[in-house]
């Protein structure tokens, strides 16, 4: 009986250890060629919208490029490539060789004034406001925060012309200084949100172990706070300075005088001809987004440290 059992027990194990029968093994490799095949279909159709994305994103600035590298002003154009493709309108606009254009370099200062102003008191109002209600403690400071937040309930352009209104009451039409406090007003709850968030990864012990060395909050503010606020700081600071650099609704409706509008205002007044030199208006476009790249990709690795409100380590 025994020796019967064994040999059950040995043809058992055998049939275990045969491969499987071709009958079994089909529905496995179909499973594997079906999910194969989806997913090069998947892959083929992420790089067709892939290509499509590039393509609807790249057709506009080669537009731009290639309508400046006109000889003329001519925008509506049936070649690909310019047959005489000329750099003489960058030259143009910045020799202010055009009488659209005879005022350029002094808008152009307007704008990095106006952006400058805008990015420095975003930085100051909104790291002194983080700083005294999350450093120093200020009772219910978690409503100014909140309330701040809230303004962005309503559109900025809905308040342009109330803005408008009282820049004209207090004597600042047509002054850059009341655009910049326009746009210091929609940054600032931006960065009180991000700096307070940023702040709380700096440990609380630096500043008192600062204030047992006798350190004012002044000193524990531009010693301590501001140089580990640094990420943020250009985080913060580089999207206030772009969205000065790129406003226009407000610096339209408050700045009139060529000698007080930027140059994205001013890009506006070569559709007031007839006959508008579009080679000047791309190429004068083109010049101005120099700057706003330049900065965007020189601090970008700050700025992706700054917005995950990480990093600082006690």
């Amino acid at each position: 009986m025994s020796t019967i059992t064994t040999s059950i027990r040995a043809a058992v194990a055998i049939a275990a250890a045969a491969p499987a029968t071709p009958a079994a093994a089909r529905p496995a490799e179909r499973m594997r060629r079906t999910a194969r095949r989806w997913r090069y279909l998947s892959n083929a159709g992420a790089a067709l919208l892939s290509a499509l994305l590039l393509v609807w994103t790249l057709t506009p600035i080669y537009n731009i490029i290639m309508v400046a590298l006109e000889s003329e002003g001519d925008v509506a154009v049936t070649h690909i490539w310019p047959p005489e493709p000329s750099v003489e309108s960058f030259w143009v606009v910045l020799t202010e060789g055009h009488w659209y254009l005879e005022a350029f370099w002094h808008q152009f200062g307007n704008s990095v004034f106006l952006a400058a102003m805008v990015t420095l008191f975003v930085l100051v109002i909104g790291t002194l406001t983080t700083f005294s209600i999350g450093r120093m403690r200020i009772r219910n400071g978690w409503i100014i925060t909140n309330a701040a937040l809230l303004t962005y309930v309503i559109p900025a352009s809905f308040l342009a012309i109330p803005f408008y209104r009282i820049m004209q009451n207090y004597g600042l039409s047509n002054n850059p200084w009341s655009v910049i406090a326009a746009m210091v007003t929609f940054a600032t709850p931006y960065a009180i949100f991000i700096f307070q968030q940023y702040g709380k990864s700096i440990p609380l012990e630096l500043d008192e172990s600062a204030r047992i060395d006798g350190a004012s909050p002044l000193q524990v503010y531009f010693r301590i706070y501001l140089p580990l606020m640094a990420p943020s700081l250009v985080a913060v600071g580089t999207y206030a300075l772009l969205l000065a650099w790129n406003e226009y609704l407000y610096q339209f409706l408050l700045l009139s005088s060529k000698n007080s509008m930027t140059v994205s205002v001013a890009l506006a007044q070569f559709m007031n001809s007839d006959e508008a030199p579009w080679n000047y208006m791309m190429a004068t476009a083109i010049i101005y987004a120099i700057p706003p790249i330049v900065i965007y990709y020189a601090f970008r690795r700050h700025m992706a440290a700054g917005l995950t409100a990480g990093g600082v380590k006690g």
